[in-house]
């Protein structure tokens, strides 16, 4: 039998196959190729053998059109990054991280959607420069500001809605259906950073697709998901435009003279932000590669 994977918890993976939810362990050979763990995650397609006892064992996973690696959710429509305009502020390099993860699982549609702008003065105009770039949506939790907007992106597709702790992803989806009755948490005083609510990644039926409320977490290890520095420049969608002008080839489009894409954010034409959120990333990875001695 054919089914897609809903959940993992307490050591099942949660298979929907014709509307019924069977829980499954994975067929041996799996285990032992389970790098990463991520072997099978939610959002994968999946053939299922059921058993006498009610459960079923996962014997092997279909292609994935793509992969959200952290968290890990495959074959995704879209994903939408949440942050908050105020508590806590908006992170710039955090959210460049998440849209690097993003365009690196090769998700086709990204949108910034940017939750408690009730909190903030000229909320239209916020984050307005990165719209050349990507689709942002605001909304408020409270005052339900944007949520039909909102869920009108969401009908008929999977999407992941990611992002930092704290941001009020859960009370979003609690306004988008108040059926979902998602646990919500408060943003820490002392920190001002969210406490973590969400526990594991589930798909959640919703307006013929599903939604996928996720863990939220704080950072985004590159090395850890396996990007390297080719592949970094080539998650800046703008410097498409002009990395092919550069005079080097592999240019890393730092410290290199003639290079097109520096000239394009010293006029203007690519934000000097994003580039800086390049850099930053550029220089992580640099240094993680290096060998450690002593």
């Amino acid at each position: 039998m054919t089914g897609r994977v809903i959940k993992f918890y307490n050591s099942f993976f949660f298979v929907d196959i014709a509307s019924e939810l069977l829980p499954c362990k994975l067929r041996g050979l799996m285990k032992r190729d389970k790098c990463s763990g991520s072997a099978v995650c939610p959002g994968d397609f999946v053939e299922v053998s059921k058993l006498k006892d009610g459960t079923g064992v996962i014997e092997s996973v279909q292609p994935r059109r793509n992969m959200l690696k952290r968290p890990a959710v495959a074959n995704l429509d879209q994903v939408i990054l949440t942050f908050a305009a105020a508590e806590p502020d908006l992170n710039l390099l955090l959210l460049n991280r998440f849209l690097v993860l993003a365009e690196w699982s090769q998700i086709d549609k990204i949108i910034i959607c940017v939750n408690k702008i009730d909190l903030i003065d000229n909320a239209e105009k916020f984050l307005s420069e990165y719209e050349s770039l990507y689709d942002i949506i605001r909304v408020s939790a409270v005052t339900g500001k944007n949520i039909e907007q909102l869920k009108m992106q969401l009908e008929n597709r999977v999407t992941v809605l990611t992002g930092a702790s704290g941001v009020g992803k859960s009370s979003i989806l609690n306004m988008v259906d108040e059926n979902f009755n998602l646990k919500i948490g408060n943003v820490s005083e002392k920190i001002k950073r969210g406490r973590h609510t969400t526990r594991v990644s589930e798909l959640i039926p919703f307006a013929g697709g599903f939604l996928v409320d996720t863990p939220g977490f704080s950072a985004v290890d590159l090395i850890e998901i396996g990007l390297d520095v080719e592949q970094l420049a080539n998650c800046f969608k703008e410097f498409t435009n002009y990395a092919g002008d550069c005079k080097f080839t592999g240019c890393s489009h730092s410290h290199e003279p003639n290079c097109a894409v520096k000239s394009a954010v010293d006029n203007g034409e690519i934000l000097q932000e994003r580039y800086k959120s390049y850099l930053s990333m550029l220089n992580e990875i640099n240094e993680r590669k290096k060998p450690k001695y002593g």
